[in-house]
C-alpha cells in the first residue's frame, strides 16, 4: 500500500497551500491509513496534524525537510523518540546559529531518523555513511514534467547502481479545489513578483496534489518497488507526539519534604496571615484542604511551587506582581500570595480554575509592569532553567482581512489605490458568514464585480484566509521543561535579543500537556507600582490584598460613572452602563466588567440583565434545569463557566466535550469549529427534549461568545463608509451636516452586514458618544 511520506502544509511558510487538518481530511477520503507531514525546517504544524489525524483514526508520521548549507533539502522522518529529539535539536542548532545545517550536524543527530534524498542526492555517499542502507532512500517524483523526468531517470540509475532502495512521493502542497492557485499566489509573495511576471517561478502544472495509491501505482508502473517501499517504510515510523517525553521541572525542596507537603506548609502559613482568626478562617481552612487534596491527586504541586518562586523573585526585587484570571478562584493561590482577591469571602467557584474533568494543567497568569521590570523576570526564567530549557510560545501570524487583501491585490497586479481601498473594505464584508460571498459586495463598494481580476481577487482572498504566513511571538507565554526543551520542540531566536521562541503556539502546548506560564506586561501595573511608591514616600503603607471591598466612596464614584483613568471601567461603554447597573458590592463589579464583552452584547444579554436588576422585568430561565446555573446572574448567562455548565446540563455534554467548547471560544473565533459545536449542541438538546425558542436562546447564548468581536462605540473621530461610493466619511461631518450620505453598511436583525439607508446621525450626550441610525 502506498503512503505519502513527503506532504507539506502551509507551515512550510509561503510554499504550501493547505492547513494540516485539510491534509488529514484528504488522507481519510483517499483511505490512506497514515501520512507524513514534512514541512521545511520545522515541526510547526505537527501538533495540529497529529490531533487531526488521531481524531480520524489515522497515523501521523513526523518529519521535517532540512535545508542544508548548499541550498539542497533533506527530508528526515522520525522512527522513534530518540529520532524526534535529535530532529528538534538539529533544527534548533540551525535556527539559533542563523546558518543552514551541515552534513556534520546531520551526522551528529542521525540516531532514530530515516532520510529521503530529496534534492540532496549529490550527497548520497555521505548520507549512506550516516544513515546506512536501511535508513537512506532515494526519493523519486513524477509531476509530468520532462526536465524532472530526466532527473528521475538519473536517480533510478544511481539507486540501482548503488543498490539503495527507492521511495516514490508526490510531495503534495495542496489537496483541495483552488489549491494550485493559492500555491501560485504564495510563490509570487515569496518571490516578490506579480502573476503577470512570475513566469517559470510558478509550477508548470497542477500535479502537486495528494494523490491516491492507484494514481501513484500508475505513475510508477515501471518501478512498483518504489511505491511498495513507501508503504513498508511507513510501518517502521511508529513515533507519535503522544510520546514526547516532556516533563515539568522539579522544584528544589527542603530536606524531608515532598512537593505536596511543602506546598501545604506554605499554603497553611499564608492562610494564617491572610485570614488570621477571623470569621472566614474555618471556611478558608476547609477550602484550602479540599484544593490541596485535588492538587495532590493531579500531581500539580510542583507547578504551584514554581509559580510561587517567580512571585517571590518579583517581591524580592521590588517588582509588583499580581495573578489574574481564574487563578483568583483558588484559596491556595490567595494564601500563597499569587492573587489578591479572597475567593472564600467572594464565594468564587474553584472548579473554574481547576477540576479533574478538564484534564489539563491550570493556568496562572501573572501581570507585571510592562517594560524593563517584566523583561527582568523573563531573563530570570532563562537563567534559572537555561537557554535550552525555556522558551516563549509562538503566535502564528495568519492571512486575514486587510493583510490578505493587500497581498492578493499585489499578486494580481491591481493598482495601489485600488488595493488600499479593497484592504479597507474587506473587514466589513461577510467573512464570518460564508454564504455572504465577497463578489456580492464588490458592487456595493463601487467595484465592477464582472471584472475577471476582481472576481479572482474575491476567490483568492477567501481561499487564503487563516493560512499561516509566518511565526510571531506570544505576548507573555513561557514554556519551561525539566531537562532540554529543545528535545521536545525546536527553538528559534526571537526578535528581541536574549529570548528564544518555540515553534508551537499556546493551543498546541495545551493539547500536548506542555506547561506554559504567562508573564504579561501591563501598563496599569506600572502605574500601580509608581502609585505605591508615592504612598510609601509619604510614609503610608498598604496591601492590595487587604483593600476594603465595600468602600462607599468607591461605589458612589462608580455609580455616577466617575471612572476616567480607572482600569477596566474607563471605556465609554463601561461608563454608559455603570449608572444603569448601579454596582453596590464587589460581585456587581465582576458582572460590570463581564457584561461589556462581545458575547453578552451580541447575544443580547445586556438589556435583559439591566432590566431584571432594576426590577423592570421578571427573572426567567431558558429551561428550568438551568436555574441553579443562572440564578446569580438573574437568568442571563454572562460567564464562560456558565456557558459550559449550560452545555453539560441542557445538551448532555461530557466534561471533555465542555472542554472542547471552552477551547473553541478561544480558537481565533473559528467559525468552522463553532459550527461543529453548534451541531452537537442542537443534537444534544434534542435528545434532552429541549427544542423551540428555549433551544434557540441557549444556542445563541453559547455561540455568540465565540463568533463576534467587541463592537466599539462610534466616537467623534470614527469614520463611516458611504456604501454608494466606498468613501470613508468622518461621523463629525455627518453630525454637522457638512456631508450627507444615503446608505452605509450595518448589521441587520440577523447580525449580517447589509446596505442600509441612513436616517439620522445624532450626538448622544456630553461624552461625545454618537449614534448612527439606519434602516433598510
Amino acid at each position: 500500500m502506498f503512503i505519502e511520506l513527503h506532504a507539506q502544509s502551509a507551515f512550510s511558510f509561503l510554499e504550501a497551500a493547505e492547513q494540516p487538518e485539510t491534509l488529514a481530511e484528504a488522507a481519510a477520503r483517499l483511505e490512506m491509513p497514515a501520512l507524513a507531514l514534512v514541512d521545511r525546517d520545522g515541526v510547526y504544524g505537527a501538533p495540529r496534524f497529529y490531533r487531526a489525524m488521531t481524531k480520524l483514526g489515522l497515523r501521523a508520521i513526523v518529519g521535517s525537510e532540512l535545508t542544508l548549507r548548499d541550498g539542497s533539502r533533506l527530508p528526515l522522518l522520525v522512527e522513534e523518540r530518540e529520532g524526534y529529539q535529535n530532529l528538534c535539536r538539529l533544527i534548533t542548532k540551525a535556527k539559533l546559529s542563523g546558518a543552514p545545517a551541515t552534513l556534520d550536524d546531520v551526522e551528529e543527530h542521525a540516531g532514530g531518523l530515516v532520510c529521503l534524498t530529496g534534492t540532496a542526492d549529490a550527497h548520497l555517499d555521505r548520507l549512506l555513511g550516516i544513515f546506512g542502507r536501511g535508513g537512506c532512500f532515494v526519493e523519486i517524483q513524477r509531476h509530468l514534467d520532462r526536465a524532472e523526468e530526466r532527473r528521475t531517470q538519473r536517480l533510478l540509475a544511481l539507486a540501482d547502481r548503488r543498490r539503495v532502495p527507492l521511495v516514490a512521493t508526490n510531495q503534495p502542497v495542496y489537496c483541495r479545489p483552488g489549491g494550485r492557485a493559492v500555491a501560485d499566489v504564495l510563490t509570487c509573495i515569496r518571490e516578490h513578483v506579480d502573476l503577470d511576471h512570475a513566469g517559470h517561478r510558478l509550477a508548470r502544472n497542477a500535479e502537486r496534489s495528494l494523490k491516491p495509491a492507484r494514481a501513484m501505482e500508475r505513475l510508477f508502473a515501471d518501478r512498483p518497488d518504489a511505491v511498495a517501499n513507501a508503504g513498508e517504510l511507513a510501518t517502521r515510523l511508529n513515533f507519535t507526539l503522544k510520546n514526547l517525553g516532556y516533563r515539568f521541572p522539579d522544584y528544589p525542596l527542603p530536606p524531608g519534604e515532598t512537593p505536596i507537603s511543602y506546598l501545604r506548609t506554605l499554603a497553611e502559613q499564608g492562610a494564617r496571615e491572610r485570614y488570621g482568626h477571623g470569621p472566614l478562617a474555618e471556611r478558608a481552612r476547609k477550602q484550602i484542604a479540599r484544593e490541596l487534596d485535588l492538587i495532590g491527586r493531579l500531581d500539580l504541586a510542583g507547578y504551584f511551587l514554581i509559580v510561587w518562586e517567580l512571585v517571590q523573585y518579583c517581591r524580592a526585587h521590588g517588582i509588583l506582581v499580581q495573578g489574574r484570571g481564574s487563578a483568583a478562584n483558588s484559596a491556595v493561590c490567595y494564601s500563597l500570595g499569587l492573587t489578591a482577591v479572597d475567593p472564600v469571602g467572594m464565594d468564587l467557584l474553584f472548579e473554574r480554575f481547576l477540576s479533574e474533568a478538564r484534564g489539563e494543567w491550570p493556568d496562572i497568569d501573572l501581570d507585571l509592569p510592562s517594560g524593563d521590570r517584566r523583561e527582568q523576570v523573563i531573563q530570570h526564567v532563562y537563567q534559572r532553567y537555561g537557554r535550552h530549557g525555556a522558551g516563549m510560545t509562538a503566535n502564528v501570524i495568519t492571512y486575514r482581512g486587510r493583510l490578505a487583501a493587500r497581498e492578493v491585490g499585489k499578486v494580481l497586479g491591481l493598482p495601489p489605490d485600488l488595493r488600499e481601498r479593497l484592504s479597507k473594505l474587506v473587514p466589513n464584508w461577510g467573512y464570518q458568514d460564508p454564504e455572504d460571498l465577497l463578489v456580492k459586495r464588490l458592487d456595493e463598494a463601487g467595484c465592477d464585480s464582472r471584472h475577471p481580476r476582481l472576481r479572482m481577487f474575491a476567490a483568492l482572498w477567501s481561499l487564503l484566509q487563516d493560512l499561516p504566513r509566518h511565526l510571531g511571538q506570544h505576548s507573555g507565554g513561557l514554556v519551561i521543561a525539566g531537562g532540554r526543551l529543545d528535545e521536545v520542540v525546536p527553538l528559534e531566536p526571537a526578535t528581541m535579543p536574549g529570548r528564544v521562541v518555540i515553534q508551537w503556539d499556546k493551543d498546541d502546548c495545551a493539547a500536548l500537556g506542555i506547561v506554559k506560564v504567562d508573564l504579561l506586561g501591563l501598563g496599569m501595573m506600572a502605574v500601580l507600582q509608581d502609585a505605591i511608591t508615592l504612598v510609601r514616600d509619604e510614609g503610608g503603607e498598604f496591601d492590595l490584598a487587604r483593600l476594603p471591598p465595600d468602600d462607599p466612596a468607591v461605589y458612589a464614584a462608580l455609580q455616577r460613572a466617575d471612572t476616567l483613568g480607572v482600569f477596566q471601567v474607563e471605556s465609554r461603554a463601561q461608563m454608559a452602563t455603570l449608572p444603569r447597573i448601579h454596582p453596590e458590592r464587589f460581585y456587581d463589579l465582576v458582572v460590570q466588567v463581564a457584561i461589556i464583552r462581545p458575547g453578552p452584547i451580541v447575544g443580547e444579554m445586556v438589556h435583559p440583565y439591566i432590566n431584571r436588576r432594576r426590577g423592570r422585568e421578571p427573572v426567567t430561565y431558558p429551561h428550568p434545569a438551568l436555574e441553579p446555573i443562572l440564578r446569580r446572574t438573574l437568568g442571563v448567562p454572562l460567564f464562560q463557566e456558565q456557558l459550559l455548565r449550560m452545555a453539560m446540563v441542557a445538551a448532555g455534554f461530557t466534561g471533555s466535550e465542555a472542554e472542547e467548547l471552552r477551547r473553541a471560544f478561544g480558537f481565533k473565533r473559528s467559525e468552522t469549529r463553532m459550527q461543529e459545536v453548534e451541531a452537537k449542541l442542537r443534537a444534544g438538546m434534542a435528545q434532552q427534549g429541549i427544542t423551540g425558542a428555549g433551544a434557540e436562546e441557549i444556542v445563541r447564548s453559547i455561540t455568540s461568545f465565540a463568533l463576534y468581536g467587541f463592537p466599539e462605540c462610534v466616537v467623534g473621530e470614527t469614520r463611516v463608509i458611504d456604501a454608494d461610493t466606498g468613501r470613508w466619511i468622518p461621523i463629525e461631518a455627518l453630525l454637522t451636516r457638512r456631508v450627507r450620505i444615503e446608505h452605509t453598511h450595518a448589521c441587520d436583525a440577523h447580525l449580517k452586514l447589509r446596505k442600509r439607508r441612513v436616517l439620522k446621525a445624532t450626538s448622544s450626550g456630553r461624552r461625545m458618544v454618537c449614534r448612527l441610525r439606519t434602516a433598510l
